[in-house]
C-alpha cells in the first residue's frame, strides 16, 4: 500500500470509528492529558498496522482490537513510570469545570468498568458497542464461553456495586 493511500485509510477509519477509539481511551486514561497521549499511541499503532489489515473482519472490530491491546500495553508502561508523579488535583478540577456536564449515570458506569481488571473491562467496552460473544471472543482471544462467563459476573459485580452504593446513599 502507498504511504498516500495508508494515510487517507487512517484518516478515514479514524474518522469513521473515533467514537470506538475514545471509549477505549476513556475506559483506560483518566486525566486529560493521559487520554490524548493514549489516542495518539493508538492512532500510530493503527497508522503502523494498517497493512496488517486483512479484511478478515470488519474494521471497527481490526480497530477495537488493536486499541484495546495498545491500551493495556500503554497502561502497563504507565504504572511503572507513574511512580511518584501524582495530577495537581487544582489543574484537573480546573478541566473538570471547564468540560460540558454528562449524565451522571455514565459517569458512575464509567468509573466501575475503569475499576475492572484489563480483560473485563475490555469486554464491557465490547458489550456496550454491542458486540457479539463470537465478535468479543476473537478481538481478546478467548472462548466465547468465557466471554458468556465474564460477562454475567461482571453485570452481577455491577449490579451489586450499585445496590450496595443505594444503601449507603439512602442511610445518610
Amino acid at each position: 500500500m502507498q504511504e498516500r493511500e495508508r494515510d487517507q485509510t487512517l484518516r478515514d477509519w479514524l474518522h469513521g470509528h473515533k467514537g470506538i477509539l475514545l471509549k477505549v481511551v476513556q475506559a483506560y486514561a483518566f486525566t486529560p492529558a493521559d487520554r490524548e497521549d493514549l489516542f495518539q499511541e493508538i492512532a500510530l499503532q493503527v497508522w503502523r498496522s494498517v497493512d496488517a489489515f486483512r479484511g478478515e473482519s470488519a474494521v471497527a472490530t481490526w480497530l477495537y482490537r488493536v486499541a484495546l491491546n495498545t491500551a493495556i500495553a500503554w497502561t502497563r508502561k504507565e504504572k511503572r513510570h507513574r511512580h511518584g508523579k501524582e495530577p495537581l488535583e487544582a489543574a484537573n478540577a480546573l478541566i473538570e469545570t471547564a468540560l460540558p456536564r454528562r449524565d451522571p449515570r455514565l459517569d458512575w458506569l464509567y468509573a466501575r468498568i475503569a475499576q475492572l481488571d484489563e480483560v473485563d473491562r475490555s469486554l464491557a467496552l465490547l458489550m456496550l458497542d454491542g458486540f457479539s460473544y463470537r465478535e468479543m471472543a476473537g478481538i481478546l482471544g478467548i472462548t466465547e464461553n468465557h466471554v458468556g462467563v465474564k460477562i454475567s459476573r461482571i453485570k452481577m459485580a455491577l449490579a451489586a456495586k450499585l445496590a450496595t452504593e443505594a444503601l449507603q446513599h439512602e442511610s445518610r
